[in-house]
């Protein structure tokens, strides 16, 4: 459903900003105790910071195809990082374009073009819809998805580096800068100390810090803006604090091992754990991450390339109340998914803990209707895929609500309440890991799903092993899976019911609206398709006009 637009003025630009592997609880705003972000401060305190907001998989191009589609993941398919997004699927960019806004690619999408879909329609890439379908459907200023790893079988990114080519532009000596100066330091005998190498986490990356990743994107997205014409979507896609966890001076040493947590751990988390978990436990992030040493390097560079990322959204801030933009542009700031560094015995994302699937999410919109809510926070189940409808609704448009599986944001952002969902998903498709050939699953098999109704927490894992459950209240940490024990039966099948409610949503029938089939209702009777008649007066007698009177001519067999 669409939100009723009051007065807004012009139609606003829409500044969505993505981070890559930004934990909800690294922002100052949001109480990290040494983290100083007064830039994501800034735009919490001119909007609404959602602090229970859920990615839809706790993996880059999964959640990533969620965010840009409006849709879960098993609704369109692309479960995992290189699963390609099948043609013909519908983006923000499909949706905003139909009602006359560009949307706008400025980084990394990890979207994996559907090529055999594509060469089966005959869509050449270098065409426009070609482009757009390879592209997440966004029209491209620049796409970088900044993992341009090296091995003995080539690049793990096979498309051209637009970073590596203004490295090299700068002078940089390197085929692959990306790596041996964003990315790696020089160690004491002058050798390169790659970035890979969690020992090397507290060196500054060889590298000016104006030429590393977030700047250069920084700047990128302000030509952009320079020659955009109001009216714009622009996806702004940065790398960082994505791995690898090593950044340039003055950032790599401004935090230090006194700022690190002790690690949200709990023996107890060791003692039978689900199947699934104690793999991943036993996998080599964990096994890092659970070396304090390790910790110790990877979280303060992990806080520095955060606070770089604040310094560079302060000057695009800076750049749009410079240019006057500031009262006109609405800001989005999110992450694909978070990091556990070490909590819970476990490092990278993967699993469904709060450190993980939990996301920042803070939205400010210029629009005086909002004016009630600046600076607030709010607290209902938020789901990455709401974001596409409510940038549909926030330029006046009709969100597709038989395609977008999200909701509207805006009642929240102008003061409303509106009816709201009872949970939140997210699905995690492991199939193509190690710990689904330890666990002896067959692909299929390889599944989870979580639902959290804000307070009970339960994980469900395919291939026959039993739940995972955390009740939130009374466990915030996590630490206690209920489900170890039969004392919560109730909640397990309760949450399981609701997990078939979901499970039977309408999410195939994209080709037709609700509308669409009302007004199909009775249409087949006007046009002479008249089954099952008696003699005719069941229906009106308009519709069977063409069937009466006389015959125009009687058949006489020769």
């Amino acid at each position: 459903m669409t939100t009723k637009q009051p007065d807004h003025g012009a139609r606003p630009n829409i500044l969505f900003i993505m981070y890559d592997q930004l934990r909800f609880d690294y922002l100052s705003c949001a109480g990290h105790p040494h983290m100083d972000t007064p830039n994501f401060d800034r735009v919490a305190a001119k909007g609404v910071r959602f602090t229970n907001a859920y990615i839809q998989s706790p993996i880059c191009g999964a959640s990533r195809m969620s965010t840009y589609t409006g849709r879960y993941t098993s609704s369109h398919g692309a479960q995992w990082n290189g699963f390609p997004l099948r043609v013909g699927e519908q983006t923000m960019g499909d949706h905003l374009r139909r009602e006359g806004m560009e949307c706008w690619l400025i980084g990394k999408t990890h979207m994996k073009a559907d090529a055999e879909g594509m060469a089966r329609l005959g869509l050449s890439p270098d065409s426009m819809i070609g482009a757009r379908q390879a592209e997440c459907g966004f029209d491209v200023w620049v796409r970088d998805d900044g993992l341009w790893g090296e091995g003995p079988d080539g690049f793990y990114d096979s498309n051209r580096s637009p970073y590596n080519a203004y490295l090299k532009s700068k002078g940089y000596p390197s085929e692959n800068g990306w790596h041996d100066f964003a990315n790696a330091g020089v160690d004491d005998e002058d050798n390169l100390a790659s970035g890979w190498m969690f020992a090397n986490a507290d060196k500054p990356a060889n590298i000016a810090e104006e030429d590393s990743e977030t700047p250069w994107l920084t700047r990128e997205t302000i030509r952009f803006i320079d020659q955009a014409k109001d009216g714009w979507c622009a996806h702004v896609s940065y790398i960082k604090p994505h791995w690898p966890y090593i950044v340039p001076a003055p950032y790599h040493d401004m935090y230090g091992a006194n700022h690190v947590p002790q690690a949200m751990c709990s023996e107890a988390e060791r003692v039978d754990p689900h199947p699934v978990y104690g793999a991943y436990m036993q996998n080599k992030i964990a096994r890092a991450f659970q070396q304090n040493e390790v910790r110790q390097k990877v979280i303060p560079a992990y806080m520095g390339l955060i606070k770089q990322c604040d310094d560079q959204l302060g000057a695009l801030l800076d750049h749009l109340e410079a240019t006057g933009r500031m009262d006109n542009t609405m800001i989005v700031l999110t992450s694909d998914h978070g990091d556990y560094l070490g909590d819970h015995w476990l490092g990278e994302k993967d699993l469904f803990h709060e450190q993980s699937v939990k996301v920042p999410m803070i939205i400010y919109d210029p629009s005086t209707a909002a004016d009630a809510t600046r600076g607030t926070t709010c607290n209902a189940l938020v789901e990455a895929i709401d974001l596409a409808p409510t940038f549909v609704d926030r330029i006046g448009g009709k969100i597709a609500d038989h395609i977008l599986e999200g909701r509207s944001l805006l009642p929240w952002l102008y003061g409303k309440t509106p009816e709201w969902r009872d949970f939140a998903i997210s699905e995690y498709d492991y199939s193509a890991t190690p710990q689904a050939v330890k666990l002896g699953l067959e692909p299929r098999d390889a599944r989870l799903f979580m639902i959290f109704d804000g307070r009970y927490k339960m994980m469900h894992a395919e291939g026959g092993f039993r739940p995972m459950l955390f009740d939130l209240e009374n466990d915030p940490e996590e630490f206690d899976d209920l489900a170890k024990g039969d004392t919560h039966k109730a909640e397990i099948e309760r949450l399981y019911g609701l997990l078939a409610v979901w499970g039977r949503r309408m999410s195939q029938r994209v080709t037709k609206s609700e509308d669409d089939i009302k007004g199909m209702r009775g249409a087949s009777l006007r046009k002479g398709i008249l089954p099952f008649l008696v003699d005719g007066s069941e229906v009106p007698e308009e519709l069977t006009a063409k069937y009466r009177g006389k015959a125009p001519a009687k058949y006489t067999p020769e």
